[in-house]
């Protein structure tokens, strides 16, 4: 037998040079001793889980660094060890199901896919009014948001990032002066936005200081997203950005069904997403405010939790209906991915800002539900309206993901662990076209044309998974493990 080093280092056949990949790169342990045979030894007749020990496919951690096995310390003569590896990942791939997505996963380098997205969406930043062309106001705060994500886990895009949060806190608000916003809600409870440009502002809008208009959804999309550049820069001026957002959204708490706030100024209509994201400022805030401001902010988090779980909208499966009817009951209305999403970042703070088990117990059984509901065979995300979401509907799905990797920092679990990692491979290998652009449809293939919408929330897929880059591999190949038991 030959004393030559063997090294394996990945999973056979994978050829990522990328050393942060390998790090934590998918590895096949030093064989166990079998019983009646000699020492060193892996008979053939012996199956492959006998020989290997089927549960240490995977490394519970992340990997140590790069070493050198020899034959002899594996237990099986080269040819046969790699004969059996190559073997064993053939039938892993086939015999347990697994699509060709979630295969690809071994081979993504997340982050570098997430920088290559994040250059194509900054070629619709617009300096001029500190949004992104080709889509709205309130999507634009979530590109804010989602940029803000990726220099939080990828600090080589932080500068160029940061200059945007300088723009954009001084050229949106001048932007917002002359544009007038009016939404219409659709039969199926998609929103569709008009949006108008004049010389002075709309008097239907109210004050439109700074980031406020006519709408308290708008309004709390952009106080999370100037709380993720506080996070990501620490200027106080983001955060108090942020603070003056939510006082206006404040004055919305005037509803006829005994708590939460109204999606519009003109009082049409009490949603979800308007009152989850009261929520989710409010706890947000509770967490980095002064501790002698923190009470007051926690006080309504708290009471708009209560008020939330007891308004009707989170139906018998855990799923979150659209809102609520002129007579505070649930409406039935479509289940958005973003409606499960906000939640889930929203109940994380909050545990954060008043630790509760029951908290993250309870955004875990929405994400699940959520996750069963809202996905293909493939396990790729869907939102109803698939492929024609129009500009407001193409944003829900990011938001969605980028409130699940929160959870899954905060309560991992292995089903969303592969959910975000198929996801991010369906997206850049079925839903990407010549020039890196992302469409709404996930699963593939590349459908219409692209937006700064559509474009912002794949790459909040693309973050997520980026942030779990080095896990990926752990949390499928230890969905799959469970079959072997």
């Amino acid at each position: 037998m030959s004393s030559s080093p063997l090294i394996l280092d990945e999973m056979p056949d994978r050829h990522d040079t990328n050393p942060t990949v390998n790090q934590h790169a998918f590895r096949l342990p030093a064989a166990t001793s079998v019983p009646g045979t000699l020492p060193g030894l892996c008979p053939l007749p012996h199956s492959l889980r006998t020989c290997l020990g089927r549960e240490s496919y995977i490394w519970s951690r992340p990997a140590p660094p790069r070493e050198i096995w020899t034959p002899l310390s594996l237990g099986c003569e080269s040819w046969l060890f790699s004969m059996l590896c190559r073997s064993f990942h053939a039938l892993f791939l086939v015999s347990f199901g697994v699509s060709s997505i979630s295969a690809a996963t071994s081979t993504q380098d997340y982050a570098s896919n997430a920088e290559t997205a994040f250059k194509v969406l900054q070629d619709w930043y617009n300096t001029s009014t500190g949004i992104w062309n080709t889509t709205g106001w309130w999507n634009s705060a979530n590109c804010l948001t989602v940029i803000g994500d990726l220099a939080a886990v990828d600090s080589s895009v932080k500068n160029q990032v940061n200059a945007v949060y300088a723009n954009s806190i001084v050229a949106a608000p001048n932007y917002n002066l002359g544009l007038g916003i009016s939404k219409i809600v659709t039969e199926d409870y998609n929103i569709q936005t008009v949006y108008t440009i004049s010389t002075g502002f709309d008097s239907q809008q109210g004050n439109p200081k700074g980031f406020l208009n006519g709408y308290y959804d708008d309004e709390g999309w952009w106080a999370l997203a100037w709380i993720q550049a506080y996070d990501v820069t620490g200027t106080t001026e983001y955060l108090n950005a942020a603070i003056d957002i939510f006082t206006d959204m404040k004055n919305g708490s005037t509803t006829p069904c005994h708590g939460g706030i109204w999606w519009d100024k003109k009082k049409t209509y009490v949603n979800a997403i308007a009152n989850e994201l009261y929520l989710s400022v409010a706890a947000h805030l509770a967490n980095r405010v002064p501790s002698y401001s923190k009470a007051s902010y926690l006080s309504i988090a708290e009471a708009q939790w209560t008020w939330f779980q007891t308004s009707g909208m989170i139906n018998p499966k855990s799923l979150i209906n659209d809102g609520l009817t002129k007579a505070c009951k649930n409406n039935k209305g479509t289940v958005w991915s973003y409606n499960q999403g906000v939640i889930l970042g929203a109940l994380v703070e909050l545990n954060k800002a008043s630790p509760n088990t029951t908290l993250l117990t309870t955004a875990t059984s929405i994400a699940k539900a959520a996750i069963k509901s809202l996905s293909d065979s493939n396990g790729v995300l869907h939102d109803p309206c698939e492929p024609n979401c129009g500009a407001d509907g193409s944003q829900f799905k990011g938001v969605f993901m980028r409130n699940l990797q929160i959870l899954q920092a905060a309560a991992p679990d292995d089903e969303f662990l592969s959910f975000i990692a198929t996801n991010a491979a369906s997206i850049w290998s079925k839903d990407r076209n010549s020039r890196n652009e992302l469409s709404v449809n996930w699963a593939g293939p590349f459908v219409g044309s692209a937006n700064a919408s559509t474009q912002s929330s794949a790459l909040d897929a693309l973050v997520a998974a980026a942030a779990f880059q080095g896990q990926l591999w752990n949390g499928i190949a230890s969905r799959m493990s469970k079959v072997l038991r």
